[in-house]
């Protein structure tokens, strides 16, 4: 392992799902904007591949790809010598899902969510990641699930760019 070369760096994640957003297949859209020291650097915005039924289930998946994003660039940070301060904080709109990450009591019927949820919990048990709620209003990452009326867009843009 390289040696820590420099000042510490702190990532911030935001996530959101539009659940059956394509009118066509009816399914979810991703969205995941990974921040270094307030800067932009991982952005990704892509169709899921599985149909949901739920908000909640379309949200973990979200959240199971964030923390593969999440964990992909902390180890290539680590291999740069780049320290890491903390914990990863990932912001997300849905409160069952911030809930669920942070309490391991919950039990999920579909194979494919449990393998989510146990993914997230391991991130989150780990330290890797802390889970927060984050208003929809403000949560960045749906300038890349759907499309916004341009005012909120606008605010979102320009609270990346800052």
């Amino acid at each position: 392992m390289i040696e820590p070369r420099g000042n510490s760096v702190v990532m911030s994640c935001f996530v959101d799902a539009d659940h059956a957003g394509n009118l066509v297949t009816r399914r979810s859209q991703t969205g995941v904007m990974i921040f270094v020291n307030k800067a932009p650097i991982i952005w990704y915005s892509k169709l899921q591949n599985t149909l949901e039924s739920s908000t909640f289930g379309s949200e973990f998946v979200a959240m199971r790809v964030a923390v593969d994003l999440i964990e992909a660039l902390q180890y290539k940070l680590r291999m740069f010598g780049i320290p890491l301060e903390g914990s990863t904080s990932v912001f997300c709109d849905n409160q069952g899902v911030v809930n669920n990450s942070s309490t391991p009591e919950s039990t999920l019927n579909k194979k494919h969510n449990a393998i989510c949820y146990h993914r997230v919990r391991e991130a989150v048990a780990s330290g890797m990641i802390r889970v927060a709620k984050e208003d929809g209003a403000t949560n960045l990452a749906d300038c890349l699930t759907k499309p916004l009326e341009m005012m909120k867009r606008r605010l979102l843009l320009c609270s990346i760019c800052y």
